[in-house]
């Protein structure tokens, strides 16, 4: 019998139990998706903890990679056999089987592995929605963004080389400075060494930066603001030390009249054209290997270990990304 991972409560990694579970049956415009990898991100964890509610009992996870077992009513996008991806699915791809709307799938080429898809998709649609819309990095610009040794922050380091820009990655270790740097981070600061605000004033003899990218959260709330520009932009994209709360408004006048956005992929990606377009940049750059995805052999969980990926993920003692294998 098909696997699945299902919570009845909201809690710690404990709540995650393996089920039984039939294969679906896919509903007109949807597509039931055998999975061959899927990627753990930390929103999930934000969903099992109850930080995002969901209805209980719920499924995990929204996204994998795989191959299309059957579709449903009036869908002409894909076909059985093809190979697929998606990052944005119904609770839920935290199973064998998955059924998915097919807009929210696109074509996977033959050049990228399931691996690699499951660990960059979600990621790599962040990158681009961070990089090329919510501000457009420009080739030579300095930025900051915390976390670079993680898995979003891999993929920006990668893509801001790509683009000529300079990134300057936030990073808790001396060892995770070096990954981050080995992906493209034009420099460094270790948060647990050094003042990061202090050191972007040093990095930009005195400029600070026009945006910070921040998924931390409450930790690095204030040092973000600290290190932009008068009139910057801080992108709060995540909340891994727990969420922003209590916001003076007054602090971004005192700071310099800054601007905060709270943005998220679902604002972005919103139909499938929008789909194709930022999955095809990321399909060309990881093709032409400008984007590297390589998940380190200890980052990957069989799909009933899935209670020990998430210790693991929250440990921030990973680097990259994690992936749950069926």
């Amino acid at each position: 019998m098909p696997k699945r991972i299902q919570i009845s409560q909201h809690g710690g990694p404990e709540v995650m139990q393996i089920i039984d579970a039939a294969i679906p049956e896919p509903a007109a415009d949807e597509v039931v998706v055998e999975n061959k990898a899927i990627g753990i991100n930390y929103i999930d964890t934000y969903v099992r903890s109850g930080l995002y509610p969901a209805s209980l009992p719920s499924g995990l996870g929204t996204e994998a990679a795989g191959v299309v077992r059957s579709v449903g009513e009036g869908v002409t996008t894909v076909k059985v056999g093809d190979r697929v991806v998606y990052a944005q699915s119904a609770l839920g791809a935290y199973s064998e089987y998955h059924a998915v709307e097919a807009d929210k799938l696109a074509l996977l080429p033959d050049a990228i592995s399931f691996e690699q898809a499951a660990a960059s998709f979600l990621k790599g649609l962040t990158v681009h929605y961070l990089l090329r819309q919510t501000y457009v990095v420009q080739p030579d610009e300095t930025f900051l963004f915390q976390a670079a040794a993680g898995g979003v922050g891999l993929i920006a380091c990668q893509w801001a080389k790509a683009l000529g820009a300079h990134l300057i990655g936030t990073v808790g270790s001396a060892e995770k400075a070096a990954r981050a740097k080995e992906a493209g981070a034009w420099e460094t600061i270790n948060y647990r060494e050094e003042d990061v605000a202090k050191r972007v004033l040093e990095l930009t003899s005195g400029k600070k930066v026009r945006v910070v990218y921040d998924s931390v959260g409450k930790d690095t709330w204030e040092a973000s603001l600290d290190c932009l520009q008068r009139r910057g932009l801080m992108v709060s994209f995540g909340n891994a030390s727990g969420p922003v709360t209590g916001v003076n408004l007054s602090t971004l006048t005192q700071k310099g009249s800054l601007y905060v956005t709270r943005p998220s992929l679902n604002g972005y990606i919103t139909n499938a054209d929008a789909l194709t377009q930022a999955s095809n940049e990321l399909f060309s750059l990881i093709a032409s290997g400008a984007i590297k995805v390589e998940v380190p052999e200890q980052q990957k969980f069989a799909l009933t270990d899935a209670q020990q990926a998430h210790q693991t993920l929250q440990s921030r003692a990973t680097q990259g990304s994690c992936l749950l294998i069926p």
